[in-house]
């Protein structure tokens, strides 16, 4: 029987994306929506960009693993969990048999063998700088992710990435210790020999992990990237992943159980490559989970839309100005303020689209943005002083590269002639009126975006 795979998209693509998810049941709505999901992060790994950081993250670890390590240990030591260090990196590379003892032993000996006495100031802020990079890569993986142009301050990012560098550990390794002192108390002892509590404290046993490596996701995906992220989302993106790696897991350690081949080929890069291998999958999962959050935290971008849309200039110019003016509309009117997400639901386009205009807008110094979450958008100026021909002049330059202007173009006098015409219509089309003369006058159709 010979399948017909257009038929089979055509059929998946009414079932999951052409029937409004609120037709259904509460437990079809969570399957539609669960399986959106997994085709938009096929989509997404499709793409290559996934793929692509995940790799970047792969040498930047290994780079700024052995850094990490030594300033956590040196941590670590001054609270006596030092020790624990290495029953941690053995149990992460557990998957990897024997290969995994064996580069375990080998990143503590060359965590042992730094000194930070030694170092001097220099070699000290070269090894905190090392592990920054490392951070600051990730922070730039899940702002692509988050659809997040720009990431932390300077100052912003030194504190936040120190914090989990010096905090972060002694966090987890706290956690760690609490959870096993209570595993050995006589209450839980007790509980253990009742044939009923004994075995539900057994699942509880076997669910802890998961329980632990969620909790580490979901505090990971709220704290890189540069926007807020609803803990709720965190903790389902958290969840899947922490399945993931569990599950990536007995399956890579299947496969070294039969790379004897690969040894025989590679000989003694076979570790370094298993190694590396394990170390791209990791980071593969903690970034599909990170797409996950996102998706969950923003049903707006659950779309089979491209990722990368390019603009046209007539779309660009009046998107543009419907931004403008509908911002000066509810300004004048002091109604509450825009957001790039009601903007967006009421313009019927993309957020990141709305957001590209909108941070060009602020660039040109025609918008302003508040320090609210989400930030509110106001005009930059007074509407009256704000003129049609200025807007319209602002939109145009958006994307405009300093090393491409109009002046470095050549001269030629039939180009100019024409240009200056344009410029001459564009004039006498918009006169002299200003925003505020557009919002007092002008009808318009644009209505409040409505809750989702």
């Amino acid at each position: 029987m010979k399948l017909d795979i257009g038929a089979i998209g055509q059929l998946w693509h009414q079932l999951v994306w052409e029937r409004p998810l609120e037709s259904g049941s509460r437990g079809k709505r969570l399957l539609v929506t669960a399986l959106r999901i997994v085709q938009l992060i096929v989509r997404d790994l499709a793409e290559g960009q996934l793929t692509l950081r995940a790799m970047g993250l792969v040498y930047t670890t290994l780079l700024s693993m052995v850094p990490l390590l030594a300033v956590s240990f040196s941590v670590l030591k001054g609270f006596g969990v030092h020790n624990q260090v290495q029953p941690m990196l053995l149990k992460l590379m557990e998957p990897l048999g024997e290969k995994g003892v064996e580069i375990t032993n080998q990143i503590i000996a060359f965590v042992d063998n730094v000194q930070v006495g030694v170092l001097g100031a220099v070699g000290l802020g070269l090894l905190f700088y090392t592990v920054i990079s490392l951070l600051q890569k990730v922070e730039r993986a899940f702002n692509y992710t988050w659809r997040v142009p720009r990431t932390r301050p300077l100052s912003q990012r030194v504190s936040d990435y120190l914090s989990v560098i010096l905090i972060g550990p002694v966090l987890v390794f706290t956690a760690i210790g609490i959870t096993a002192s209570l595993a050995r108390t006589s209450f839980v002892q007790t509980l253990i020999q009742h044939p009923v509590l004994g075995s539900l404290m057994e699942v509880i046993a076997h669910l802890l992990p998961y329980g632990l490596m969620t909790t580490v996701f979901a505090f990971v995906y709220v704290l890189f990237p540069n926007t807020r992220v609803q803990v709720r989302a965190a903790i389902i993106g958290g969840l899947v992943a922490s399945i993931l790696w569990q599950f990536t897991g007995w399956v890579f350690a299947a496969f070294v159980v039969n790379s004897a081949k690969y040894t025989a080929i590679y000989s003694v890069f076979a570790t370094l490559i298993v190694f590396l291998i394990w170390l791209y999958l990791n980071w593969l999962i903690v970034l599909v989970g990170c797409t996950i959050t996102f998706y969950v935290q923003h049903p707006e971008y659950r779309n089979l839309r491209p990722r990368i849309v390019r603009l046209s200039n007539r779309v660009r110019e009046k998107l543009g100005l419907c931004v403008m003016i509908c911002v000066a509309r509810r300004f004048h009117a002091r109604e509450p303020c825009w957001t790039v997400a009601t903007l967006a639901e009421t313009l019927n386009v993309g957020a990141d689209i709305v957001q590209r205009i909108v941070d060009g807008l602020v660039e040109t110094r025609l918008l302003a943005t508040t320090a609210d979450e989400p930030p509110c958008l106001l005009p930059a100026s007074a509407l009256e002083s704000l003129t049609l021909r200025e807007v319209l002049s602002a939109i145009r330059r958006i994307g405009e590269q300093r090393s491409i202007t109009l002046d470095v173009l050549p001269q030629d006098e039939t180009v100019d002639a024409l240009t200056g015409e344009i410029e001459a219509a564009i004039d006498t089309a918009t006169g002299d009126r200003t925003l505020l003369d557009i919002v007092r006058d002008e009808p318009h159709s644009a209505q409040s975006p409505q809750k989702a």
